[in-house]
């Protein structure tokens, strides 16, 4: 035999490339007998309370109720309410044998309730397995949940799939410290400076549930304001729950507490913890180890043990609305849980949403500011650039910033750094009046009016044309649009002033902090980093771009953009000066000006309440294919004051850019339809749209509808 045969005859060991591949392959392929499950035919079922009640992690709404297993009697001892369990669903009532329902695929769910007897006639199918003792699931956390699916009209089951984290064996295998005896009531520190906040500390540190919207001070000093708010309800027995927009805003908190009380006493549940560490904190909250959590969007169900206090920072953030079903706000789940649990509640920002506004002129919430006299030696001073003096001024015309803006940035540079916000690329513009700037609106519905085709104009809410538009301020028909991006504004500033560090922070990298040191930060909204000290100055640029956007919001949004990165600049006692770039006669451009977010929001409710839009309205959306939304909107049973919007087409996604959520699937053309329903009938839309999809589930086929209620961007 040659010395190659013996190689290729020589087994696995001496086996080449291919004969190796080969073999690999054909342990692939085999069949190997696995463990099965175990259907627990004919074992003994638990004596008391034989009957669980699950919920199974199915998240469609045909299916959203509770499903009756029986308990095997070895099960008896862990199959408790609130742990996690696997159950066979799917059987159908064929396969039955010796009493018991049999086959199905496995899934995953949380045992709710033991019950003495079943609703359901038949045979029930057996818990297949408990995952785990821990109790994960509280009767007040199922309570909450119940109550957002129905208010969003999604289902149980996606909520839960919110509000409980993935489990972790190693994390669940560690037990929580004992909890710490309550802290000392905190001192006012800088809530004094506030009318009512002494006295809202010492009403949350005596027990009580106050609940107010809170302008909070431009300044660091937000973060340590939440920390004694928090310390005053620790220091009553209680819990507290705040959550914040970004891990930023949370490691502020965090910092701030720790700093306050100490360390263990409080939890942080941001995504940037890992999965092991998060499960672990948020398991000592469920435990009762701990009182207090901070957190992003996801710790909005948090399970704080007797909660007294839930907060919520810059409600206004698009960051507090979930992309997933059913597409929960943070603020309205606050608002939830307050109402549930009896507990304080506390909306800060350092501007002010219509939505807060309204909580305030409905009374459910009290003010919660300080004087004017407070506010104007706080914020810095606040200079604005015109269209008009743009036209003449050369500086502007040649580098696009205005001689203003130059003197600004060359003076704080010599005592500080300067920040420059710049907009971010992609703002799509809606079209205004030429001479007054005033939004083109339709006259059927007070939609915002496009021309997607570039000849006719379009309502982008019912689709109706507009053939012979004026303006309703100054009835001229000229209108204008304009899109003015980031580009360039780091290089020009960088040539000229070469001296002067440049640094930037936006999407792909965002700086938290820069040293006190005279340097320019470019900024997109959002990212600003805090300097040491606070900015000496800061240039709000291009404001007509953030202003454009084809949403009814852009105002309100423009003006807290520019609330929030001015806010890092010093008080106007220490020289703080900000240049905004936009027209000085808006109205959001008035309120930075008198820095005055409340009364732009108030004036912002009073024209929507005549308008019948959101919020003094509810509203919903169904995208989907045009005859898939047709005929969900024909077979839902609506509140009969509703009123349909549309449907009109939605903008075709560009197959070179990353598909957002919501977006149409490349290469088709789908359509959006509102619904809008005057105040009081919000749980009666809800509950029409509910009982429509889950019958066009549980009919099977025709084009997915997807319904979102109380959407953020209604154009």
């Amino acid at each position: 035999m040659s010395s190659e045969n013996e190689r290729q005859g020589g087994g696995a060991e001496g086996a080449g490339p291919e004969q190796l591949a080969l073999i690999r392959e054909t342990v692939r392929k085999a069949k190997v007998p696995k463990a099965k499950p175990r259907t627990w035919r004919g074992a003994a079922l638990a004596k008391e309370l034989p009957v669980a009640r699950v919920v199974v992690n199915k998240g469609v709404l045909h299916l959203d109720q509770f499903f009756d297993y029986a308990v095997p009697e070895e099960l008896d001892a862990d199959a408790q309410p609130g742990v996690r369990v696997r159950v066979r669903f799917g059987a159908g009532s064929r396969n039955v044998r010796d009493g018991r329902r049999e086959g199905g695929g496995l899934i995953d769910g949380f045992l709710v309730e033991r019950r003495a007897e079943s609703d359901y006639s038949g045979p029930l199918a057996a818990l297949a397995g408990v995952v785990s003792p821990e109790r994960v699931l509280s009767a007040e956390m199922l309570s909450l949940a119940r109550a957002v699916a129905d208010r969003y009209a999604g289902s149980l089951a996606d909520v839960l799939q919110l509000a409980v984290p993935p489990r972790n064996a190693r994390a669940e295998s560690k037990p929580s410290p004992e909890p710490p005896p309550p802290p000392a009531p905190p001192e006012p520190g800088t809530w004094e400076r506030y009318q009512q906040g002494p006295a809202f500390l010492r009403a949350l540190g005596t027990g009580g549930a106050p609940r107010a919207v809170w302008t909070a001070l431009p300044g660091p000093h937000w973060a340590a304001e939440i920390a004694r708010a928090v310390g005053a309800t620790l220091a009553s027995g209680r819990g507290a729950l705040v959550v914040v927009p970004d891990g930023r805003s949370a490691g502020r908190v965090d910092a701030a507490l720790t700093a306050l009380l100490g360390e263990g006493r409080h939890a942080l549940l941001t995504a940037e913890s890992g999965p092991e560490r998060r499960y672990r904190q948020w398991l000592a909250v469920r435990r009762g180890a701990v009182r207090a959590v901070v957190g992003t969007r996801a710790a909005m169900f948090a399970p704080v043990e007797n909660p007294g206090l839930v907060v919520v920072w810059e409600d206004g953030d698009s960051s507090h609305s979930d992309d997933n079903a059913p597409f929960p706000h943070v603020r309205e789940v606050l608002e939830l849980r307050a109402a549930h649990d009896k507990c304080g509640f506390l909306l800060g920002s350092t501007s002010c949403t219509v939505e807060a506004a309204q909580l305030v002129e409905s009374g459910w919430a009290a003010p919660l500011v300080a004087d004017r006299t407070v506010v104007r030696a706080a914020a810095p001073l606040v200079r604005t650039v015109g269209d008009g003096e743009l036209a003449r001024d050369e500086a502007a015309r040649a580098a696009r910033l205005p001689s203003l803006a130059w003197k600004a940035v060359r003076e704080g540079l010599k005592s500080g750094p300067v920040l420059v916000q710049v907009p971010r690329r992609g703002y799509a513009p809606r079209l205004a009046c030429a001479r007054c700037r005033t939004p083109a609106r339709c006259g059927k519905c007070a939609g915002p009016l496009g021309a997607p085709d570039e000849r006719e104009l379009t309502c982008a809410w019912c689709g109706t044309a507009e053939r012979d538009w004026h303006c309703a301020e100054c009835g001229a028909n000229r209108l204008r649009a304009q899109i003015v991006g980031a580009r360039r504004t780091a290089e020009e500033l960088g040539r000229a002033f070469p001296a002067v560090p440049v640094r930037t922070s936006g999407r792909d990298h965002i700086l938290d902090s820069v040293p006190g040191q005279p340097a320019l930060v470019v900024s997109t909204p959002g990212a600003e980093p805090v300097a040491e000290g606070g900015y000496a100055a800061a240039l709000l640029l291009d404001g007509w771009a953030m202003l454009s956007r084809p949403d009814i919001r852009a105002g309100e949004e423009a003006l807290r953009r520019w609330i929030s990165a001015s806010s890092l600049v010093r008080g106007q006692d220490a020289g703080g000066t900000v240049v905004v770039v936009a027209e000085p006669t808006l109205r959001p451009v008035q309120a930075l000006v008198r820095w005055d977010p409340v009364g732009h929001a108030l004036r912002e409710l009073a024209e929507r309440a005549e308008l019948n839009f959101p919020p003094v309205s509810r509203m919903a959306e169904a995208i989907g294919r045009p005859e898939a939304v047709e005929a969900f909107l024909k077979a839902a049973q609506l509140p009969p004051e509703a009123q349909v919007l549309g449907p009109v087409p939605l903008p075709v996604p560009d197959p070179g850019r990353p598909r957002r959520p919501g977006d149409p699937p490349v290469g088709e053309r789908w359509e959006r339809a509102l619904v809008r329903v005057p105040p009081g009938s919000g749980a009666a839309l809800a509950a029409a749209l509910k009982a429509a999809q889950a019958s066009r589930l549980a009919r099977g086929g025709g084009d997915p509808v997807r319904l979102r209620i109380d959407p953020p961007d209604i154009g």
